[in-house]
Order: C-alpha cells, then sequence, then structure tokens
C-alpha cells in the first residue's frame, strides 16, 4: 500500500488545491466518510516502497510528493535517472504502460505480458482497479511473478451500473459516475 494524492487530499494533505472541481467533490466527500481509524491510516502510508529489485511509487521516482505524471516515453525518460532498481510500479495516470529504457533509450510498450530483459530498465503503470482512463472500463492491474521477472496485465470486469448508481446516491458530480462506463 502507497500513499496516492486522493489518499492524501482526504486525509487532510494540501493536494486538494490543486484539485479539479470534480476531483475536490470527491475527495471532500471522502474525508467527511473516512473515520478518524481511516485517516490515521492513510496518513501512515509511504510515498514510495523499495523491495530489490523494485521501487513502488504512486505517481513518479523523481518526486513522489508532487505527483507528476508519466504519459509517455518522453516523461518517462528522465525518470530513470531516479532509481536504480531494474523496474518502477506506478499508477497515477490510471493509465497501463511499459516504458523499456535500453541502451538507445526509452521505448513505449504495449501493456501485455512481459519478462523483464536483465540488460534493461523499465517503468510500469499498472493501471487502475478504480476509474482506468485507457478506454477500457474494465478494472486493470499487474501480477508480478518471481523469480520468472515478468509481469501480466489483467483485466477485469465489474458492475459498473452498482458503482454509478453509488456515485450518483451520494450527489456527487455526474461525470465521476459516467467516465466508469466508457473508461475515460
Amino acid at each position: 500500500m502507497l500513499l496516492g494524492n486522493h489518499d492524501s487530499a482526504a486525509s487532510g494533505g494540501p493536494e486538494i488545491s490543486r484539485f479539479n472541481p470534480n476531483a475536490k467533490a470527491a475527495a471532500l466527500w471522502t474525508s467527511k466518510v473516512l473515520t478518524s481509524q481511516n485517516r490515521d491510516y492513510l496518513r501512515a502510508l509511504t510515498l514510495s516502497q523499495r523491495r530489490e529489485p523494485y521501487l513502488f511509487v504512486h505517481a513518479s521516482p523523481a518526486a513522489p510528493r508532487d505527483w507528476e505524471y508519466i504519459f509517455d516515453r518522453f516523461d518517462a525518460e528522465p525518470q530513470f535517472q531516479f532509481f536504480t532498481e531494474r523496474a518502477c510500479f506506478i499508477g497515477h495516470t490510471h493509465q497501463p504502460a511499459i516504458f523499456e529504457r535500453t541502451v538507445t533509450g526509452c521505448e513505449s510498450l504495449p501493456p501485455t505480458t512481459l519478462r523483464f530483459d536483465p540488460l534493461y530498465r523499465y517503468i510500469v503503470n499498472v493501471g487502475s482497479v478504480g476509474q482506468p482512463r485507457d478506454h477500457d472500463p474494465r478494472a486493470c492491474f499487474v501480477l508480478l511473478e518471481e523469480p520468472a521477472a515478468s509481469i501480466d496485465f489483467v483485466r477485469v470486469p465489474y458492475d459498473i451500473e452498482a458503482a454509478q448508481e453509488k456515485i450518483r446516491l451520494q450527489n456527487l458530480p455526474p461525470v465521476l459516475a459516467a467516465r466508469l462506463a466508457s473508461g475515460e
């Protein structure tokens, strides 16, 4: 478990001032329904974890608390200088992706099954279980297999209509419910 920007905002962090109105409404609602125990749990989460040979961080290895976005290979390229592990797993954009750093530069690979090449390094965006944003509304996550050093992106359908109804019942911005059906 890692601290994400919405976790921080909902538990009293300063990130909420940078949120768009819809994200702010969701964070404020979450803050209201959290128990003090929930809030303490979120506040105790770390921004990153190292488990050799991997680094796990919500946003970026360069500045985890700045909540930088890594959307493409151009965003990914400079990030490799901020970690030494074989791979860094991220999620902030909610868009599954693989960025491979070779001797010739950084390339974007399709998010699918991959065995890590021991000569290269990787940034892997695991996607999102709650709000995928790659136009595929199914929940997305990555399975990491050791010692094979391989990953597999997994997609799982869930009851989107039930999730949308729960959002609507809380009078949250309608776009938060609508986006679930399109994965945007």
